[in-house]
């Protein structure tokens, strides 16, 4: 049975004092930190990189690293993150297919380049000793997520807002997607990211998501500690739920 991991998302963080900020997070019980790295093409913003990255791993000695990579070409970047000391590889299903169609509410993106295949990036991910995660956008299904996908990552993560910006409203329609996945994929870590905090945590732990991230909710709280608490506390209690009902 998968646990609860809570992954503050560090995009809501004061990039000025990051390792700091960091380290705020771990102590008030994160186990892993959400690193949001964003390229200006797969999404409009941009935000940090491999650089950026390894200033904190070497600040902050055995830190979990989720890295979410919302860029174009994430077969790219695998070995620059390994270095950097990323602990988990999370990319776009979207954008590591060819002639793959990226449908976001802002606008459309196609990249038709030659692209790794998801099996493909799954496996160099895994030859540089990282995790690797899968994510999709709210316009994408998660059947789209192959059992033979499924099963090959490590990690599968479920957008509940658009990729690119902090800050947005949960998307309630892509709870689902969440179940759906759970029922295939009854241990694997399934992750869901964008607005979600105490208000919106239940929907997602009862539908099987076991990993939250949370930014706003947690960095902006005049109590982190509590929130990653009652967050963690609202995974357990579902999952223990689940396992007394026999739900996968």
């Amino acid at each position: 049975m998968p646990r609860p991991i809570i992954s503050p998302s560090v995009l809501a963080s004061d990039f000025g004092q990051l390792t700091v900020e960091c380290k705020r997070m771990i102590k008030g019980g994160a186990e892993w930190l959400h690193m949001d790295v964003m390229d200006g093409h797969f999404v409009p913003n941009i935000t940090m990189g491999a650089p950026v990255l390894s200033c904190v791993a070497k600040s902050i000695p055995g830190i979990f690293m989720d890295c979410h990579m919302m860029v174009a070409h994430p077969e790219k970047w695998v070995g620059d993150i390994a270095d950097a000391g990323g602990s988990l590889y999370c990319f776009h299903i979207e954008a590591a297919c060819t002639f793959s169609l990226a449908r976001f509410h802002w606008s459309i993106f196609i990249y038709a380049s030659k692209q790794a295949d998801p099996l493909s990036l799954i496996k160099a991910i895994h030859d540089k000793n990282m995790k690797a995660g899968v994510a999709i956008s709210p316009d994408t299904p998660s059947t789209v997520i192959t059992d033979e996908i499924g099963a090959a990552a490590d990690m599968l993560l479920v957008m509940t807002v658009y990729p690119g910006r902090g800050g947005q409203k949960f998307l309630e329609r892509c709870v689902p997607k969440v179940s759906e996945l759970r029922a295939r994929f009854p241990d694997k870590d399934i992750e869901v990211d964008g607005g979600v905090g105490p208000k919106t945590v239940h929907s997602c732990a009862e539908a099987g998501s076991n990993v939250i991230v949370a930014g706003t909710a947690i960095f902006h709280a005049e109590n982190p500690e509590a929130v990653i608490v009652s967050l963690k506390d609202a995974v357990s209690t579902a999952l223990a739920n689940r396992a007394s009902s026999g739900s996968t």
